[in-house]
């Protein structure tokens, strides 16, 4: 799979940094009996595919988590049905639970980068993860993209995967190649990666699935 890289980031000063704290039109399943059926405003539209693929793309109605109820309902900015159809970075700047983490991928001019991405899923912090750091600290980050575009593609594995397929990958390698593996553990609402549990899993983008977490994962923290 394509490796992302952004032309002259480093990826040096990563491990100094403690934190703590995304329309496909083919489906597959959400990986867990127990997760909660959206409600109808939700519902994917119909798709003739076969709903046991494997390729990580996703309709509305595979999408589970606690969070995905803040979400705008029908065609609304921010909706699953108004993010289907874009690029994932577009998508996500749309999503309510995602404002910090936009301007991160703004800050370190990755937009287009995850846009013309073929195929990723995205483990993408909710805000709370970040609003952690304090804006202070999110203000310095921002203002240092070769220590902040790192950590962003440590969230970001080059393949697309749904919940279903991320149940059996055990480790995952990230675009940050350097700040080692992704470890997924458990299936449905009890997944963590590296620990993160998933707050909103299965969006479907046109080029992603995205995986909304309750955590900044830190890169080198699972070597």
């Amino acid at each position: 799979m394509t490796k992302l890289r952004v032309a002259g980031i480093g990826f040096a000063a990563v491990a100094a940094l403690s934190l703590t704290a995304c329309s496909g039109s083919d489906t597959a399943s959400s990986g867990s009996s127990s997760a909660p059926t959206p409600s109808s405003s939700m519902a994917a539209p119909s798709s003739s595919a076969d709903s046991g693929a494997s390729n990580g793309m996703t309709t509305n109605a595979d999408v589970f988590g606690p969070a995905c109820g803040q979400l705008p309902q029908g065609s609304a900015p921010g909706s699953l049905d108004s993010m289907g159809p874009q690029p994932v970075a577009s998508a996500a700047s749309t999503n309510p639970l995602l404002t910090k983490l936009v301007a991160a991928v703004k800050a370190t001019n990755l937009v287009d980068t995850l846009n013309s991405a073929p195929a990723i899923t995205v483990f993408a912090p909710a805000d709370p993860a970040f609003a952690a750091l304090g804006d202070a600290k999110f203000a310095e980050l921002a203002g240092k993209p070769a220590e902040l575009s790192p950590i962003l593609q440590y969230h970001v594995v080059g393949k697309r995967y749904d919940a279903k397929g991320l149940e059996g990958a055990g480790t995952l390698e990230s675009l940050n190649t350097a700040g080692g593996s992704l470890k997924i553990e458990g299936s449905g609402e009890n997944m963590t990666v590296n620990g993160a549990k998933i707050l909103c899993g299965n969006i479907p983008t046109k080029n992603a699935t995205v995986f909304v977490i309750d955590k900044v994962l830190t890169p080198g923290t699972n070597k």
